[in-house]
């Protein structure tokens, strides 16, 4: 009788244990489309448009269909990868750490800016050419335009900025305002909407270089220290093999049009703690939260 009841738990072990092996492998672990959302830094259609032949290249590398999706607003990035309807996302820092702090999420790379030759960028305080303001504490008691209350560039550093010559943002300016991307912050700076703004300064150029901003329309007042770059986050459930795959197509890419679109040099590896600073700042200056 012992020996029976042996057998029927060791049965019953290997039964649970092999439906939840089935299911890791079949679902959420080896997800075939996979789900790649893209932060809306610019016009989403804009991001869409421009990342379509990223998709196919990495539908070709991992051998699985690719669906790409530009909702209409970081914060429904940071969503949809913490209730898992995301696999892989293209995050600023500030939408990374705010995924982070809710859910598991692993970072993989980042791009290689060409302006630079490294990983980082910067964030930049701009102006109209006749205003008044020569320095960031002129600001002061001015009005003022973000990005996304969201984005690393357009929110967080222009912020940091501001809080280095004693301006919070929260209390010391007349009024502020969030645009919902850069470029539509260099505009409301251009058109003498508010009295000053913040953005990636790649943006920017690549605004003037367009031709749709005239650089004659505003003025860098400012720059910030080197921001770490955009990372590629893989959603925690996936396999290990899986994000291995995906890290490495980006490490092998080498076709200089797509790099071009992709606005990299090429890609190198990063790890949770190059976004520390990010967090910490983000927690100080109440922008940890998904706005």
């Amino acid at each position: 009788m012992i020996h029976k009841l042996r057998l029927v738990f060791v049965l019953a072990l290997l039964m649970l244990l092999s439906s939840c092996g089935g299911g890791a492998e079949s679902g959420a672990a080896e997800p075939d489309p996979l789900r790649v959302g893209l932060i809306p830094n610019q016009n989403p259609e804009s991001v869409e448009a421009q990342y379509e032949p990223f998709g196919d290249y990495l539908s070709e590398q991992l051998g699985r269909e690719v669906e790409l999706t530009v909702p209409t607003g970081y914060t429904a990035v940071v969503e949809a990868m913490v209730n898992d309807e995301l696999d892989l996302a293209y995050f600023g820092g500030l939408t990374y750490v705010q995924a982070r702090d809710r859910g598991e999420v692993t970072p993989l790379v980042t791009e290689v800016n060409p302006r630079t030759g490294d990983t980082t960028y910067r964030s930049v305080i701009i102006v109209p050419p006749d205003s008044e303001i020569e320095e960031v504490d002129d600001i002061k008691g001015k009005t003022f335009a973000f990005g996304s209350a969201n984005s690393t560039s357009g929110s967080l550093y222009p912020a940091i900025m501001l809080e280095d010559e004693g301006i919070d943002y929260r209390t010391d300016l007349e009024e502020f305002t969030y645009t919902g991307g850069h470029d539509a912050t260099a505009q409301a700076v251009a058109n003498g909407s508010v009295d000053a703004g913040g953005l990636e300064d790649r943006i920017l150029y690549n605004l003037i270089e367009k031709g749709d901003v005239e650089e004659s329309s505003i003025r860098i007042i400012e720059e910030s220290e080197p921001i770490e770059g955009y990372p590629w986050v893989a959603r925690g459930a996936l396999t290990d093999d899986l994000k291995e795959q995906i890290a490495e197509a980006f490490l092998d890419l080498e076709d200089p049009t797509l790099l071009d679109l992709l606005r990299a040099e090429s890609y190198e590896r990063v790890e949770a703690e190059d976004y520390d600073y990010v967090d910490e700042k983000a927690r100080e200056l109440d922008l940890l939260t998904a706005q």
